[in-house]
């Protein structure tokens, strides 16, 4: 009998618009005996922790950015349409923080506790049919606080989906695709299917597998069948193609697998799955392998707040933010400590960033938050440990950015003897359900003087995480040399060090060089001087690029993020862009290692008035040879590093490139500069040759205002947003570092305002506020779409000074 096809029978819809909300608790009300008359609607996702006020008395404290947390109720109203009686309908939420609780139409479907996990309910058996309105109501409680280690928002704050497929159907997150064999000329892709049988009887179905390139060009395809006697069952075939185009971080090429079911002439289901073909493994000399060829992975770890808008991140936040982490030469992201949403593993899928993928932060035992250990995810850890796990392996096993599963960050069990039991139960789960990837987790006590890792716990990884190698006594110069020696076949990975830690803008000339560590055990990292904080830095990395069997480093953090602070700072300042995306200094550090195209990055700032003739450290990093700087036009001399040193080749005396007499063993240059007002220019060469420059200035007061968006068309979806950047500038055009004011932010047309920042971790204006006061001279504010094609005029205006406007076209895709 012929196949009829005819409209598509899966139809998977975004549930966000319209929803109901009240924040606090509806008590001894169920949840369709109270009115939501007088509720605010709004869209999702959702944060309202972000939209609220900084108290230094908000129960989650520091740790939770002193925002506020509680409990919140949403409801959305909804109709079926007719044709979907026939059918499966399903929700899914990927992510609600936390303890949450769904009902649909007055029956509860069920409570999930982890705020980060995305699962799914069933709607079929209580819905309303026939165009009558259902209604699902969601109560989150995230009051016990605190209960994290960071900022985790609070509500429905990732997508949620409707979902419709046929009774005979392909499982959620039901199809696996794993890549096998992988060379240049061929490689093969095995697909396994998990269907769901709801028709009530043993049927005959066909699944048919079909790649296509990213094209849409159909390059193989594959059918089999089974009789569907039970409730699941899987099914397995595998697929070849030619000459695969093979994904990695330089060539991310995706291809899709398109499944479509068939019952009898009848189609019942169809899925695409995004994938690549690559080959990935860990060896102990050689490090990360990637499709045969050995790459350092230059990583960094990310929290998963957006900065200003909370937890509710739209997708082209984190686009830009993974894009300038691109352009500084990383290629690799830990989610620390939690899994994050798809849409960031898709971009990294599509961008090309190799993924540590984390699954938790607590096991059995409580972490310290705020100076609490009552809450957290401890409490649930062993109800809902391998639900969570299978849930995060289930959903993200077929991006192929992810090369590594980490089931925990800086676990108390690992220095206890019940962390062994609980590790392997942990490691099996993993390898039951994808074992094309290696298992690590970050530990932080390896050799540590109190509290040290046990070799039965490390030894069951399949790649050793290192949190902070260079902690410890001496270790701080060998690193990980000791362990190498006495673990040879180890795998080793530092998956989390860190960065060259600053607040962008802060530049303080009279900082102690030697902190009193008897008074305040975190001072010598807390706030180091700028002209030394890199140091700890350089030695790491001159560790790690030169000892391949270190597989690379995740860095802590690549962006700053809220939380882990102390009043009056209401975020860490750990990242090398702070939380509105502008670089900071040490983000050009890792640029200068990082990338090949010739760069300088100088600091400070020229503006010294009342420091005449005071030494002011200048610094610069770069990948230059040399470079020179003039002063008003006098050389203060030329400076020269190189790393790594290169070494004779072919016969006595012969190097490949120019010999370069190198002023320094650090990985920056510096001068001792007496202050005068002007301009340092600096001049950098490479191979005797000049090719590339950089200056920085005094500047005058400030007069005018620029902003600038990153993109001056955005879709008009009511989801993508454009970043404003405002910067106030002198009469001369340039950047004014060292005078701020407040600005106000107005925008009319189609859109709005969804947040402003300007990364000072000691300001305390509300994000959602259009009055943002600059800090370092900028400010950024997040402009979103609405639903209609038009414009969107920004207008940013200060006291005295000559205004900006920018506009923004929205447009239907």
């Amino acid at each position: 009998m012929m196949e009829q096809q005819a409209k598509p029978v899966r139809i998977t819809e975004r549930m966000d618009n319209n929803w109901k909300f009240q924040l606090g608790d509806m008590e001894g009300a169920s949840a369709e005996d109270f009115s939501d008359t007088g509720w605010r609607t709004l869209n999702l996702p959702h944060d309202w922790s972000v939209e609220g006020e900084f108290a230094i008395d908000h129960p989650a404290g520091g740790d939770g950015a002193y925002l506020p947390a509680g409990i919140g109720w949403y409801r959305k109203r909804f109709s079926i349409p007719g044709d979907w009686k026939e059918h499966n309908v399903s929700v899914r939420f990927d992510g609600v923080y936390m303890n949450s609780e769904v009902w649909i139409n007055g029956c509860c479907l069920g409570k999930r506790p982890n705020g980060y996990v995305s699962f799914h309910y069933d709607l079929t058996p209580y819905l309303h049919w026939d165009g009558r309105s259902n209604t699902m109501a969601v109560r989150v409680d995230n009051s016990e606080q605190p209960n994290s280690r960071w900022y985790t928002g609070s509500g429905i704050y990732r997508h949620v989906w409707l979902i419709r497929a046929g009774r005979a159907r392909i499982d959620h997150w039901g199809v696996c695709v794993t890549t096998p064999d992988v060379s240049e000329t061929l490689a093969m892709a095995k697909v396994t299917t998990r269907i769901i049988n709801e028709l009530g009887e043993s049927q005959y179905a066909r699944l048919r597998s079909e790649i296509a390139d990213a094209d849409g060009n159909t390059l193989a395809s594959k059918q089999t069948g089974a009789f569907l006697a039970g409730d699941t069952h899987d099914m397995t075939l595998e697929l070849q193609i030619n000459n695969p185009k093979l994904w990695s971080d330089v060539n991310p090429y995706m291809y899709t697998l398109k499944s479509t079911l068939w019952v009898g002439d009848r189609l019942t289901d169809e899925t695409a799955t995004p994938f690549g073909f690559r080959s990935i493994s860990f060896d102990a000399d050689r490090g990360f392998i990637i499709n045969g060829q050995r790459v350092k992975l230059n990583g960094v770890c990310l929290h998963h707040d957006g900065g200003c808008v909370g937890a509710a991140v739209p997708d082209r936040v984190w686009e830009r933010r993974l894009r300038l982490l691109k352009e500084m030469g990383c290629n690799a992201i830990r989610m620390s400590h939690n899994p994050p949403s798809s849409e960031l593993l898709d971009l990294c899928d599509r961008m090309g960033f190799f993924v540590m993928d984390e699954a938790f932060d607590e096991w059995t035992h409580s972490k310290a938050k705020s100076g609490s250990m009552a809450y957290g995810y401890y409490k649930y850890f062993d109800e809902w440990w391998e639900r969570d796990l299978t849930s995060m392996l289930h959903r993200d096993r077929n991006h192929p950015s992810i090369i590594l599963w980490s089931v925990g960050n800086e676990i108390p069990e690992q220095s206890q003897s019940v962390g062994p039991e609980i590790l392997k139960k942990l490691i099996e789960v993993c390898r039951r359900e994808d074992a094309t990837r290696p298992v690590t987790l970050a530990c932080d006590n390896i050799s540590a003087d109190i509290n040290a890792a046990a070799e039965s716990f490390f030894e069951l990884l399949d790649v050793v995480g290192y949190n902070y190698v260079n902690r410890w006594r001496g270790r701080t110069e060998t690193l990980y040399a000791e362990d190498r020696l006495q673990y040879p076949r180890m795998k080793i990975i530092g998956s989390e060090h860190s960065t060259v830690r600053s607040t962008r803008a802060d530049y303080r000339l009279r900082q102690p060089l030697i902190a009193d560590t008897r008074k305040d055990e975190a001072a010598p990292w807390r706030n180091p001087p700028y002209y030394s904080g890199m140091i700890r830095a350089e030695r790491l990395w001159k560790f790690t690029r030169m000892h391949d069997y270190v597989a690379g480093d995740f860095m802590w953090t690549g962006i700053d993020h809220l939380g882990e602070a102390r009043w009056p700072n209401k975020n860490s300042s750990s990242g090398v862009l702070d939380m509105c995306g502008f670089p900071k200094d040490g983000y050009y550090f890792y640029q200068s290692q990082w990338t090949a195209e010739p760069m300088i990055h100088p600091f400070p700032h020229w503006n010294w008035e009342g420091c005449e003739g005071e030494i002011i450290p200048v610094l610069c990093y770069t990948n230059c040879d040399t470079v020179e700087l003039f002063v008003n036009g006098k050389s203060y001399g030329v400076k020269s590093c190189e790393f790594p040193l290169q070494g004779m080749t072919k016969r006595y005396g012969h190097y490949d490139k120019h010999f370069i007499h190198a002023t320094t063993s650090d990985l920056h240059l510096t001068w001792d500069v007496p202050y005068e007002p002007g301009r340092l220019e600096f001049v950098g060469t490479r191979d005797g040759i000049e090719v590339c420059a950089a200056e920085i200035a005094t500047t005058g007061k400030p007069v005018r205002i620029e902003a600038a968006a990153d993109s001056d068309q955005i879709s008009a979806d009511g989801m993508d947003v454009a970043h404003v950047t405002v910067r106030l500038l002198d009469d001369q055009g340039k950047l004014v570092r060292t005078s701020d004011c407040p600005v106000i932010v107005t925008v009319e047309g189609a859109g709005l305002l969804i947040g402003a920042d300007n990364g000072n971790p000691e300001s305390h204006e509300s994000f959602k506020s259009n009055i943002r006061s600059t800090y370092g001279g900028m400010c950024l504010a997040i402009v979103q779409s609405d639903s209609q094609s038009g414009s969107i005029i920004v207008r940013v205006e200060a006291a005295g000074m000559e205004a900006a406007q920018t506009i923004i076209q929205t447009k239907q895709e």
